[in-house]
């Protein structure tokens, strides 16, 4: 299920890796010494261009579909200062938190009697095979 997921949310990288090559064989039958006087040279040239500009477009499209291409850079900056800003409380909060959780436990200790037993086998996991 991971695999699934992983492959919804990630980049077409093929997509994008695939325009480069379509353009060169655009260029290579522009720079052919036959150019596009014959019908052939013609016919391959309009296919490999509209073999580009479909690429082109679905690749485009693809990218003003991305999450968070809508945001400017000062948006983005602004967001990402908020989210260390947020960090940093929720840190505080923790410290403050496990001081108190401290303090408690050092109050606690005076109520706790040295002659008080421990009974081990209460807090010990079964053995393997439901043997003691």
């Amino acid at each position: 299920m991971a695999s699934t997921l992983e492959q919804a949310h990630s980049l077409p990288t093929a997509l994008f890796d695939g325009l480069l090559p379509k353009l060169a064989a655009v260029l290579e039958l522009t720079q052919k010494a036959e150019g596009t006087t014959t019908p052939v040279a013609k016919q391959a040239l309009l296919h490999a261009t509209n073999d580009f500009k479909y690429a082109l477009a679905q690749a485009k499209d693809y990218a003003s579909t991305l999450a968070g291409g809508d945001l400017l850079v000062e948006e983005q900056d602004s967001i990402v200062a908020m989210l260390e800003m947020l960090k940093q409380h929720k840190q505080q909060q923790l410290m403050q938190f496990s001081l108190e959780v401290g303090s408690l436990s050092i109050m606690a200790m005076p109520y706790v009697s040295p002659k008080m037993e421990i009974d081990s086998t209460a807090s010990t996991p079964f053995a393997s095979g439901g043997q003691f």
